[in-house]
């Protein structure tokens, strides 16, 4: 099987600017990322981004950069960038790993890249992605831990930043959580080029916007994204600089 992790990264995050760039270890976050992203057995890795800031970093390492416009209001629409200036085929299966994973296990990587080759197959299914239980109320609280919901066929009902389902007896404190209802969804997507030129196209939905989450556009025009249990349990993201604190704190 063979595929490509594009990486995109931007400078200018509201809640952590610079974040692609953040120490970890004494190592950037972006680097971290990259390697993991070679270590799945990636054909090629890309960093997609519009700041040289962050291209320099990545150039240092020997990592691959492809510098992108700044109008871009999702990773998938940067990555549709990267795939008209290298030419890549439409059937090239692509890797969106987010550039605030820093841990993110590589055998993830590899089994979203096999989901979708299967899943596109089978199922015609355009994207897959992956998710991991959630185990305390404190992470189902939390609207940076996206939540998703999907269908005995793995296929993705919902994904929101709120509680769902919402388990209105254990609301109310009247029984224990059904943790076996409630997955945080793991932020990378596999897709075939093709796919990618598509959604581009496709107007925004008004979920989209309500939740700034850009893959209830795929739901909204009707596609089909496979939903996974995670191989390997992914430490979660960086979304703040107190993430970052606590994870060096942690790794101390």
């Amino acid at each position: 099987m063979s595929f490509i992790v594009v990486i995109p990264a931007r400078f200018g995050s509201t809640r952590f600017p610079g974040k692609p760039l953040a120490l970890i270890q004494g190592k950037p976050m972006i680097q971290h990322v990259y390697e993991r992203s070679v270590a799945a057995g990636a054909q090629e890795v890309i960093v997609a981004t519009d700041d040289k800031r962050i291209g320099d970093v990545v150039e240092s390492f020997s990592g691959k950069v492809c510098y992108t416009g700044i109008q871009h209001e999702s990773g998938t629409e940067r990555i549709a960038e990267v795939l008209i200036k290298h030419g890549l085929s439409d059937n090239t299966i692509v890797v969106n790993v987010q550039g605030d994973e820093p841990f993110i296990p590589p055998q993830n990587i590899a089994q979203v890249a096999k989901n979708l080759m299967v899943a596109s197959t089978q199922a015609n299914m355009q994207m897959a992605t992956l998710c991991f239980p959630i185990s305390t109320k404190s992470e189902l609280d939390n609207p940076n831990v996206v939540k998703v919901n999907f269908a005995k066929n793995g296929k993705a009902l919902y994904f929101s930043r709120a509680p769902i389902p919402y388990d209105r007896r254990w609301m109310q404190n009247t029984q224990q959580m059904h943790e076996s209802a409630y997955f945080r969804h793991v932020g990378i997507y596999a897709y075939k080029a093709a796919f990618i030129h598509q959604y581009i196209q496709l107007a925004p939905s008004h979920y989209e916007k309500i939740e700034s989450l850009e893959q209830l556009r795929v739901l909204y025009h009707g596609f089909d994204i496979h939903v996974a249990i995670a191989q390997q349990a992914p430490p979660h993201g960086v979304d703040t600089p107190e993430d970052l604190d606590r994870l060096n704190q942690h790794l101390a």
